[in-house]
């Protein structure tokens, strides 16, 4: 039984801390709040994860250190920097394997399904920003400072999703969803439990250290399909979808600091903007989760 070291108990991290439990491990999760899933193999720890030394302290001996963080939208460029690099010094300092979740936001996803071998050309500072976090970690995984890998997935299915909060909570509740997506674009959309799984499988495989992954995902789904799965799945009305215009999504963001970062990620939804996760499917004999099991969590999930 091995320490594994998590920081965030968002959806990504308490589910990465449930699946290490439940086959064994010993897990500390690190939040500010002390919060993280209930489980007896789970230890659940408050601290500043900006805090190196702190962090340093409660990841000595871990076999893996899981940056699972979730800062606010908004505030990446405020929260990330000093998180990233207190993760990273922890690393080094304890030799633990650093497993880090990402997105696919630095990618050019206008040549077709997007692999890991597809340019990272971003240009806008909110779209590389996790490319760069990454770039700086494989440099010292390169450099033999640290041992470090790294998964990226798609948008959401269970939470913290323009699925979850624009459209399946609204179908839930029997109402009509408003969505800033367009309705017939294919798009990709990751379970969360294959996310969790990527991560504990790669960081404790040697041969996948050094580089990016991409998480097992389903075939692309638009929105009216993925909405009208979600329906059908959890026996459902069938759905009322309705897209805001661009200029009232303008205008709201003007008030809301959340919808107001949306802005920067809408290419994602107006064109195809879809995931090739066939290398670690392949290389580590992991398959996506069936659609409609992520679908009917997703349900349960919205009704607590």
């Amino acid at each position: 039984m091995a320490l594994h070291v998590i920081v965030g108990a968002g959806p990504i991290g308490s589910a990465t801390a449930l699946q290490l439990a439940e086959r064994g491990e010993q897990v500390r999760i690190v939040t500010r709040s002390g919060g993280g899933p209930e489980h007896p193999a789970v230890e659940r720890v408050a601290a500043d994860a900006t805090d190196a030394d702190r962090l340093t302290e409660l990841a000595t001996g871990a076999a893996a250190l899981y940056n699972c963080a979730s800062p606010l939208y908004y505030r990446w460029f405020t929260d990330w920097p000093p998180l990233a690099a207190a993760l990273l010094t922890t690393a080094e300092r304890t030799g633990a394997v650093y497993a880090v979740m990402s997105n696919l936001y630095g990618y050019d996803a206008s040549q077709g399904p997007i692999s890991e071998s597809t340019p990272v050309v971003a240009t806008h500072p909110k779209l590389r920003l996790r490319a760069e976090m990454w770039e700086t970690i494989r440099s010292a995984h390169e450099a033999g400072r640290v041992r470090a890998v790294e998964v990226r997935a798609s948008d959401y299915i269970q939470a913290n999703s323009i699925f979850t909060f624009a459209i399946g909570a609204p179908l839930l509740a029997g109402k009509r969803a408003y969505t800033p997506t367009a309705l017939d674009v294919p798009h990709s959309w990751t379970s969360i439990n294959d996310v969790a799984k990527l991560l504990t499988v790669v960081s404790g495989e040697e041969r996948a250290w050094g580089r990016v992954w991409h998480v097992p995902t389903n075939a692309p789904l638009t929105v009216r399909q993925l909405a009208t799965r979600f329906t059908e799945v959890n026996g459902l009305p069938a759905p009322k979808l309705t897209v805001l215009p661009y200029p009232a999504l303008w205008t709201y963001g003007l008030f809301d600091p959340m919808v107001r970062e949306l802005r920067h990620t809408r290419y994602q939804f107006v064109r195809p903007f879809t995931i090739d996760s066939r290398a670690a499917e392949a290389e580590f004999g992991l398959a996506p989760e069936p659609l409609d099991d992520a679908l009917r969590e997703t349900a349960a999930l919205l009704a607590k």
